[in-house]
């Protein structure tokens, strides 16, 4: 079992910065492929980064890349997403998801919401224009 908890969301300036944290439970964390994804109203949650359990292997969406960092603490249980250039459109909320099952990102799966078991309860990102 993975209990996941965000945090690090609220109101910022368009090209201003914000770093989220998913703090992870459970034994299993340090093994766990881990995902970021955003919901923006009335849209479907999308993909946003995900990261393999060593920290080495990372992907983004082309929204996002070059903007967004996602890393990794497995001594702290902790996922992060340092957000820079954050732009009207990244306004969602962020969710991370957690999939104990894969260490790696291979093929294109961990792009889908069904990849991933567990989920936390999301942290709101607002950009103003």
């Amino acid at each position: 079992q993975v209990q996941l908890v965000e945090s690090g969301g609220g109101l910022v300036q368009a090209g201003g910065s914000l770093r989220l944290s998913c703090a992870a439970s459970g034994r299993t964390f340090s093994m766990s492929v881990m995902g970021w994804f955003r919901q923006a109203p009335g849209k479907e949650r999308e993909f946003v980064a995900a990261i393999g359990w060593s920290g080495r292997s990372t992907d983004y969406s082309d929204s996002v890349k070059g903007r967004f960092t996602i890393s990794r603490d497995n001594a702290k249980n902790t996922v992060y997403l340092q957000m820079n250039s954050l732009k009207p459109e990244d306004r969602a909320v962020y969710f991370c998801g957690a999939e104990p099952d894969k260490r790696y990102l291979s093929g294109s799966n961990y792009k889908s919401i069904s990849a991933y078991r567990y989920w936390g309860q999301g942290t709101q990102v607002t950009v103003s224009s």
